[in-house]
């Protein structure tokens, strides 16, 4: 971390640990040095250990007391760390969850969470169970044989990361950090964070990765609502500060992936990702703008595309839609194009690609206006309900989710605007409550706009209402309607 120097870990971290730590394996070399707080002039001791390979061995996979294998401290339980923490519990470790949100951890305790079906009951066993627990108190790292950071990394209104959480995080864990514990980020971020942020510091507190610490980057790949891209049934990529650092990191991982790919450094592994998310950002911006290639020669998109991807090879399809939600499409690529402009290296097509991401709910919300003009009504006092609000079928989540810009954009133009989504029953924003209309089709709508379609919900009655705008990736003929 650029923001704090060596002094400055020093000061704040220096005794991390003593003779009489558990964490010291027996066949541990100390060192021990006398440092100055430059502050106040105040001496202080600070204690590493060299440890050798076998120690490593029996530190981290070893079997405790009860039989569960060694303590993983999982940071940031949100909607990529509980997932890995209950993956973690399932493989065997003994699993301390920690977050700073205490609401966050009441969600948990009462299973008030976002997860896969057979992943929350998977929270409820091992909320009953001794070896999985919950804190707000990141000095709970201590006790860990393995850190996990989860954290989020979103971007701020000028699209540019929003490190915020990413550095608390890591500064917590460089912190807490005792000799022989690995360390392990997930967060998407830019290419060099892991140096950045863990092992810039670590070395300034003097534990020196791949001898008295352990540090990998292995990028997170949650797909919320998804069974199929399970934890369990999706590969894991990880790159190592030193080849120790990896093969500790791959170990720790490899009971919650069906494989773990190694890559040569954190660097690789932090650019896969991005190259991950951008190809996806790309090839859907690509897919929006055929498509209205498509309805400009009267063609349905859909149909264009399931033709194409009968092509076995050379092909992938991507599907149009109202734009792009969540937590990945809408922020990655712009952790690679904020590092690239500070570079001053040009990028392009990823640069358009984000742009024309950006503006897809706004051409959605014209579409909208557009329909309700050929039935000749004005937009203004219209009543228009968006089926689904949440930013993928599945989930209830909102971050990022276009029909947000729709539903203001429309507001402002004068239209009532309300929706239904099962999946979010109350819609608090600009200072306006909403709550999901519990029968749609007991009301007559000037405009149905389709948005998002959960699994398991009636989408039967849209068919009957005079204009349907639906801006699905649904496959052709799942229901009624204009495919935008």
């Amino acid at each position: 971390m650029r923001g704090n120097t060596a002094t400055e870990w020093h000061v704040s971290f220096v005794q991390i640990a003593d003779e009489n730590s558990p964490h010291v394996p027996p066949d541990g070399t100390w060192r021990t040095a006398r440092t100055t707080n430059q502050d106040d002039g105040a001496p202080s001791t600070r204690c590493t250990a060299t440890l050798s390979p076998d120690s490593l061995t029996a530190n981290l996979p070893a079997q405790s007391q009860h039989g569960r294998l060694a303590d993983v401290a999982v940071v940031g339980l949100g909607y990529v760390g509980l997932p890995t923490a209950l993956s973690l519990f399932a493989a065997g470790r003994t699993v301390v969850g920690v977050d700073t949100s205490e609401a966050r951890l009441a969600d948990i305790r009462e299973v008030r969470v976002d997860l896969l079906p057979a992943q929350q009951v998977r929270l409820a066993e091992a909320l009953r169970a001794p070896g999985f627990r919950l804190t707000a108190d990141p000095a709970a790292a201590l006790e860990a044989d393995a850190v996990i950071i989860c954290v989020p990394t979103p971007v701020d209104e000028r699209l540019a990361p929003d490190l915020r959480a990413l550095k608390a995080a890591c500064a917590a864990a460089v912190a807490h950090a005792v000799p022989g514990q690995l360390l392990v980020l997930t967060s998407t971020s830019y290419v060099g964070t892991t140096r950045e942020l863990l092992v810039e510091p670590l070395v300034a507190r003097g534990l020196i990765p791949g001898t008295d610490v352990f540090v990998a980057f292995a990028p997170e790949r949650i797909d919320p609502g998804n069974a199929a891209h399970a934890p369990d049934r999706t590969p894991r990529v990880i790159g190592g500060v030193t080849d120790r650092c990896a093969e500790l990191a791959a170990s720790l991982l490899a009971g919650t992936a069906p494989s773990v790919h190694r890559v040569d450094s954190p660097e690789a592994a932090e650019m896969s990702k991005l190259w991950e998310n951008t190809f996806r950002a790309v090839n859907i911006a690509l897919a929006n703008e055929l498509a209205e290639n498509c309805l400009e020669f009267g063609l349905e998109p859909r149909h264009v595309i399931e033709a194409a991807a009968t092509k076995p090879y050379g092909f992938m399809p991507f599907y149009p839609g109202p734009g792009v939600g969540g937590h990945c499409i809408p922020c990655d690529p712009h952790y690679l194009l904020w590092q690239l402009r500070a570079r001053n290296v040009p990028s392009p097509l990823v640069g358009v690609a984000m742009t024309a991401i950006a503006e897809r709910p706004a051409l959605v919300a014209a579409k909208a206006r557009q329909a309700l003009a050929a039935r000749g009504l004005g937009t203004a006092g219209a009543r228009v309900l968006i089926l689904g609000i949440a930013y993928k079928p599945g989930v209830a989540d909102l971050r990022e989710s276009p029909a947000l810009e729709i539903m203001d954009l429309l507001t402002a133009w004068g239209a009532t605007v309300e929706y239904a989504d099962p999946l979010v029953p109350r819609l608090e924003r600009h200072g306006v409550v909403r709550h999901s209309v519990g029968v749609p089709g007991a009301t007559e709508w000037d405009l149905v706009l389709v948005h998002t379609l959960h699994p398991g919900v009636d989408v039967s009655w849209p068919a009957d209402s005079p204009v349907v705008l639906d801006v699905t990736r649904r496959p052709a003929g799942a229901t009624a309607g204009a495919a935008v």
